[in-house]
């Protein structure tokens, strides 16, 4: 694989430091059910790496000593490490509102036959992986098998309430372009999303994300192999918006990886861009520090959250129209 890093280190993009830190997030371990050719995880079935149960009993402990309120869990696939239920169980009786990005395919995986049940009884949030309503289109990204196996799992969800008004159950589905490309805009895409997987599947969902491809990892890899690396990083530079400073995501939350080491971002997690600090700083020291003014890690990859619309974890973060892809 072609490693990024070194095309991206020598930036001009802007400094930036924390705010308050709100949001948790959990990288469990990079094994996975799937390999999709946009992951800047590089998950797959051969990965081993997985978070331990000493790592993971410091995340109560931390979401506590900063009254944080949010655990939003990732992975590879989160589901797969040992003691993802029992993290959840103590996150939710914290009162914590914990999110699993889920990819869907795994609520068929061998014994995660009652998973679903199992995140509608803790009223977990789910972020499922949905590049699109096309069979031929998620197939190709993600996998033969994949389209009809990931549609039974978004009807098992509604069945249990996800997605459907009152039922406090959140379903929200994730895009990411197949291409060298920056993603539509969100909320156009949405309603096609809506009407299309209605009108074939009767499936409901609350809001779709739209996420913007990095150029790290297997995708950045791709990219420098077709030629098309320099291309797509002058694509999200000429599309920069100094307006989507504000709001990216590394102002209010750290990433935390499988060995539990911090990260202002999932993506410099990837990238090795460890949190400023001394030393490489770890779960350990966020029960008795703060991250409030500390400075935050930027390259070039930062273009990518903050191009058009803007992206992040949460999807757009500034309304835009529908921008190109690189030829």
């Amino acid at each position: 694989m072609h490693a990024t890093l070194p095309l991206l280190q020598a930036t001009e993009f802007p400094a930036l430091r924390r705010r308050t830190l709100e949001v948790l997030q959990v990288n469990l371990g990079y094994k996975c059910n799937q390999t999709c050719v946009h992951c800047h995880v590089n998950a797959g079935p051969n990965r081993t790496e997985m978070m331990d149960s000493e790592t993971l009993a410091l995340i109560p402990q931390v979401l506590a000593a900063r009254n944080l309120h949010t655990l939003d869990l990732t992975g590879g696939a989160p589901e797969l490490n040992e003691g993802f239920r029992e993290l959840v169980r103590a996150a939710r009786a914290q009162g914590c509102k914990v999110i699993d990005r889920c990819n869907l395919t795994i609520l068929f995986e061998p014994g995660n036959e009652d998973l679903a049940e199992f995140l509608a009884e803790q009223q977990v949030e789910i972020v499922a992986s949905m590049p699109c309503y096309s069979l031929v289109n998620v197939d190709k990204q993600r996998g033969k098998g994949v389209f009809d196996k990931s549609i039974a799992a978004l009807q098992k969800l509604n069945a249990l309430g996800y997605g459907k008004p009152g039922s406090g159950l959140t379903l929200n589905l994730v895009f990411n372009p197949q291409g060298a490309s920056l993603p539509p805009n969100q909320i156009s895409l949405q309603t096609d999303y809506q009407r299309e997987l209605f009108a074939h599947f009767g499936i409901v969902f609350n809001q779709l994300l739209v996420i913007t491809n990095m150029p790290i990892q297997r995708f950045g890899s791709m990219l420098i192999s077709k030629g098309q690396f320099n291309g797509y990083m002058s694509l999200l530079k000429e599309n920069y918006a100094a307006g989507n400073l504000d709001t990216v995501m590394c102002r209010n939350l750290v990433s935390v990886d499988w060995n539990g080491f911090l990260f202002d971002c999932d993506f410099n997690q990837q990238l090795g861009l460890a949190l400023n600090g001394s030393g490489q700083p770890h779960l350990r020291d966020l029960l008795r520090e703060d991250l409030l003014g500390h400075p935050i890690r930027v390259a070039d990859h930062c273009y990518g959250c903050t191009a058009g619309q803007g992206s992040s974890c949460g999807g757009a973060i500034a309304e835009s129209i529908a921008l190109t892809s690189v030829t």
